[in-house]
């Protein structure tokens, strides 16, 4: 419900939308360098069809660099912009806790237990977050 949360999100898809391109692009290349390859004549010599599958095989090297820093460079946009939204809320955590004199608050995602004195403070989180 955050709005810093949905832009840091529209940033990552359209960097990762400009990574797919560009990696569309070099798969079109590749596709096309094989099918040229295909293409040989029966007659062209052997120290051709030789550097041409080289070409082709350093072209998906390359390829596949791109992806792994690809991937990697979004994840660490992801963590950059992540970051200080999740220091917001741990700081509006912290506040809701010590305004109300809780011991321990607790994600929802994986209770072992809930009894029934459990306080469920999100309304009070959000809150502090002006969020509705």
């Amino acid at each position: 419900a955050m709005p810093e949360l949905k832009a840091a999100q529209e940033q990552v898809q359209a960097s990762t939308q400009k990574y797919e391109e560009e990696l569309k692009k070099l798969q079109e290349k590749i596709e096309k360098d094989f099918a040229d390859f295909q293409a040989l004549d029966a007659n062209t010599p052997e120290s051709i069809k030789e550097r041409r599958m080289q070409e082709l095989s350093e072209l998906d090297q390359k390829v596949q660099q791109f992806r792994a820093t690809a991937t990697n460079d979004l994840q660490r946009q992801q963590q950059t912009l992540m970051a200080p939204i999740q220091e917001k809320i741990l700081t509006a955590i912290k506040a809701v806790g010590q305004e109300n004199n809780f011991t321990f608050i607790f994600t929802n995602e994986v209770p072992a237990y809930v009894g029934t004195d459990v306080v469920d403070v999100t309304p009070l989180v959000k809150t502090k977050l002006n969020v509705k």
